[in-house]
């Protein structure tokens, strides 16, 4: 063998040792870049919310969380979800002791530059320009409160005629529609407690105040929405006349956005399933039947509601498991292969006691239909499951009055509405 070929030899072997060597290195950086990319890419791959913010909870044997609609569990025991946003409502102890000269709670909790509207649970502040509103007190938060501003989830707008005007002075304002509910109270003086408005309430009105609900399941007040409610109080206002002092709308449509956030982390709905195994169905008829011998009566709303003897609030419902709703039309011509036990908890008084009643409706109808109780993924319901789902239900509400909304209380109905 002559030196020549010996020398290509060589060459060809130290090549391939090359390009082993290179292709190894080149496997190593890339494996070190992944690394580094999945370290700093963001752990929190949420998609977008509903904008219904309708979660419906239908917990799995042993299921030990609630889950939303993203997959992620909605919150821990007693906690709401963890987030990186500020909540808009100042963080005060539910049985707060007699408030410090700051005002309630943390000294240092100024609700968005400290425009809130001095109403307290006695109403004995009058209605200030918003430079010196002072925060809201915790009893807002309760039941007794359905005829009081509510700053942490309204936007207000205060009106200070110059003489005390009736009621019917607003009468247009009274009936504006601006896509957010909208409530006006008016009280004789400073020392009076508010009064909500109507065309034909009596008397006259020192200090008005026009309120704009600022957050419901159909999202967050919009620019547009805010922008024409100042519209329409600003109409208003010269009528009367009275001195007018329009929010900034744009910290208005953030106090909006920052609500709807915190509402859809503790919206929790709670669902029990009967349905017929394998292929079979219930006549319509059939359903209607014993749905109406359980106590619940077909709504407007395409399904049927249980409602409380005495105060007429509707504790649950039944929906079909198909998306066709219900009408007495369809009922009579149609069958469905289930339905779904429904618990609103945001909007009950007493969850826990609502889910123990609905429960035993929905068990007592699959004995009756001949069906199965299931869960959302159509497995079985046992006692033990049905236990760990009334403890989800004691949590969701707990969560609630973690962040000041009492369920049931006038608060939670106006957020927790279509």
């Amino acid at each position: 063998m002559s030196s020549l070929q010996i020398g290509l030899i060589v060459a060809g072997v130290l090549l391939v040792i090359g390009v082993i060597v290179y292709n190894a290195w080149q496997e190593r950086r890339l494996k070190r870049e992944a690394t580094r990319q999945s370290v700093a890419a963001p752990t929190d791959m949420r998609v977008a919310r509903n904008p219904e913010r309708v979660e419906p909870t239908l917990a799995g044997q042993g299921a030990a969380a609630t889950t939303a609609d993203d997959g992620l569990p909605a919150f821990r025991p007693g906690h709401a979800r963890e987030s990186a946003f500020e909540p808009p409502l100042d963080v005060i102890p539910p049985h707060a002791e007699e408030p410090s000269p700051h005002g309630p709670g943390r000294a240092e909790a100024m609700p968005h530059g400290g425009r809130a509207q001095a109403l307290e649970s006695n109403v004995d502040a009058a209605v200030v320009p918003p430079a010196e509103l002072a925060p809201v007190h915790a009893a807002a938060a309760g039941t007794r409160q359905t005829a009081m501003p509510d700053y942490e989830i309204e936007c207000l707008i205060p009106l200070q005629p110059a003489a005390p005007v009736p009621a019917v002075a607003v009468g247009a304002g009274l009936h504006a529609r601006v896509g957010k509910p909208l409530r006006w109270f008016g009280r004789p003086d400073a020392r009076s407690d508010w009064q909500a408005l109507a065309s034909d309430t009596p008397g006259r009105f020192a200090d008005i105040v026009a309120c704009m609900l600022l957050a419901d399941r159909n999202g967050p007040a919009s620019h547009a929405q805010i922008d024409n409610f100042v519209r329409v109080v600003g109409d208003i206002a010269p009528t009367l006349p009275a001195a007018f002092t329009p929010p900034e709308i744009a910290r208005e449509v953030a106090r909006a956005e920052a609500l709807d956030r915190l509402c859809a982390e503790v919206d929790v709905q709670i669902g029990l399933t009967v349905q017929k195994p394998e292929s079979g169905s219930i006549p319509g008829t059939r359903l209607r039947g014993v749905a109406e011998a359980a106590g619940l009566r077909l709504g407007g709303g395409g399904r049927f509601e249980f409602a409380h003897e005495e105060t007429g609030s509707v504790l649950y419902t039944l929906q079909n498991l198909r998306p066709d709703p219900f009408t007495a039309e369809s009922l009579r011509l149609t069958a469905t292969n289930g339905v779904v036990f429904v618990l609103d908890v945001a909007r009950q008084a007493d969850p826990a006691r609502a889910f123990d009643q609905m429960k035993m409706a929905a068990k007592r109808m699959a004995i009756t239909l001949g069906g199965e109780l299931v869960d959302d993924n159509h497995r079985p319901l046992d006692d033990a499951a049905l236990a760990s789902i009334r403890e989800q239900v004691v949590s969701a509400a707990q969560a609630l009055r973690d962040v000041h909304i009492e369920p049931g209380g006038a608060r939670a109905l106006a957020l927790f509405s279509a």
